[in-house]
């Protein structure tokens, strides 16, 4: 008796076990009822017929990447790269996950590896290193179109590396290294170019300057000489007034005489310190005549 209690009760454990299934977060179960779809179990809490449901297929809902094999493609210019890359994606229908295919990851990997190859054929080597964002997006569209019967949404697909032959790259670091020293040529002869444009705008500018500096030298000299040529002048016509008012005045002709004859005193005395030849007039006696033509001169004008 105490036997067939234990084994009842170890048989309404395991018919408990059978029948309750709990299911974790972010889980989906897909249970077949005498071989053939029944329903998609949801997380939590979970009740089904013991011997007659079973669970078939258990699928994660989470983000899954796929590391996608490294593949030879042939560019437009019939260039062999090697290309890899991950792919992730995420089981949104238990069911067609379960019957859609054989194998979704298999399914899906082929695809996007197809799929890469067809854009890679698309562009030349050149055009495929620079367009790696343009082709992710065609290859997650092409997956895209044919994923949802299997259950699967592709989120997004990103190329690791694209790998040329050794000789492309070779080929390669040759042109990137000519192009930097074209670049460094350029920019040493805009250099010396822009060098000898500013040393023709200084030489340009100092020349100015030298001129200006010429030109106000003159006209400062210039003026200079006019103000001292007027001012003799004035001091000139000031004298000879002076000269004239004083002849006016009393004992003014007297003054003149004996100023006239005092100069004539000293321009002969100067004749004979300076030479040994003087030249002198016929009558060098009468200074009291010349003086008096002097005179006469000054009377008239």
């Amino acid at each position: 008796m105490d036997m067939f209690v234990v084994g009842l009760a170890a048989f309404a454990i395991f018919l408990a076990f059978q029948t309750i299934k709990i299911i974790p977060q972010q889980n989906a179960w897909v249970v077949e009822r005498l071989g053939k779809y029944q329903a998609t179990l949801e997380p939590g809490l979970n009740i089904v017929i013991p011997f007659l449901d079973r669970i078939a297929y258990k699928h994660r809902l989470t983000e899954f990447p796929i590391d996608i094999a490294p593949q030879v493609c042939i560019t437009r210019d019939n260039t062999q790269v090697q290309v890899d890359g991950v792919l992730y994606y995420q089981v949104t229908d238990a069911a067609r996950a379960s019957y859609g295919t054989s194998n979704y990851l298999a399914a899906i990997t082929m695809l996007a590896q197809t799929a890469l190859r067809s854009e890679c054929g698309k562009r030349d080597l050149d055009k495929l290193l620079e367009d790696r964002d343009a082709i992710n997006r065609t290859v997650v569209f092409a997956l895209d179109e044919a994923s949802p019967n299997w259950g699967v949404k592709v989120l997004r697909y990103e190329i690791k590396d694209i790998t040329p032959p050794q000789q492309v790259l070779a080929s390669m670091q040759k042109q990137i290294t000519a192009e930097r020293e074209k670049r460094a040529l350029i920019a040493q002869s805009e250099g010396k170019k822009q060098e000898e444009i500013n040393l023709a705008e200084g030489k340009m500018t100092a020349s100015i300057r030298e001129s200006e500096g010429t030109r106000q030298a003159a006209i400062n000299n210039a003026q200079g000489e006019a103000e001292a040529l007027l001012l003799v002048a004035n001091a000139t016509a000031e004298s000879i007034r002076v000269v004239a008012a004083a002849t006016q005045a009393e004992g003014g002709l007297t003054a003149v005489n004996l100023k006239v004859a005092e100069r004539f005193v000293d321009a002969f005395g100067n004749i004979a310190k300076q030479g040994n030849t003087m030249i002198l007039p016929g009558n060098a006696a009468d200074i009291a005549g010349m003086v008096a033509t002097a005179m006469q001169v000054v009377k008239k004008s």
